[in-house]
């Protein structure tokens, strides 16, 4: 089973992050993390995003096109980053995030989605 694992946004992650010891320290951690999903076979991709002030949306009405620039509103909405994992089910997801360090200085989440594979959709 193929899962997005996303970090959600934050305020604080929507301002963009400097390196200090703090977030030098977290950063080392969750490349253990990583490490350790590596070694279990379960990490397939991971990468941070970065703030939506850099990013740009596309809004769909039938022909038309607009792009809309970021930031965009409700930092606990977006996402800051991903991972895409390979797991047996969604227990062992679970598993795995309960054992991930904290993505952000203070309160976050993390929310996991199961990939739709073809399969699903016949």
């Amino acid at each position: 089973m193929r899962v997005m694992v996303l970090v959600k946004a934050t305020e604080d992650s929507e301002k963009g992050f400097s390196l200090t010891p703090e977030t030098r320290a977290s950063l080392e951690a969750m490349g253990r993390f990583n490490d350790e999903l590596e070694r279990a076979g379960i990490l397939v991709m991971a990468d941070g995003l970065t703030p939506s002030s850099q990013g740009k949306r596309i809004a769909f009405d039938g022909p038309n096109r607009t792009v809309i620039n970021g930031p965009f509103p409700q930092a606990r909405e977006l996402v800051a980053g991903f991972w895409l994992w390979e797991v047996k089910d969604m227990d062992e997801a679970i598993a795995w995030v309960k054992r991930c360090p904290n993505p952000m200085p203070g309160p976050s989440e993390i929310e996991i989605r199961p990939l739709q594979e073809l399969a699903d959709l016949l």
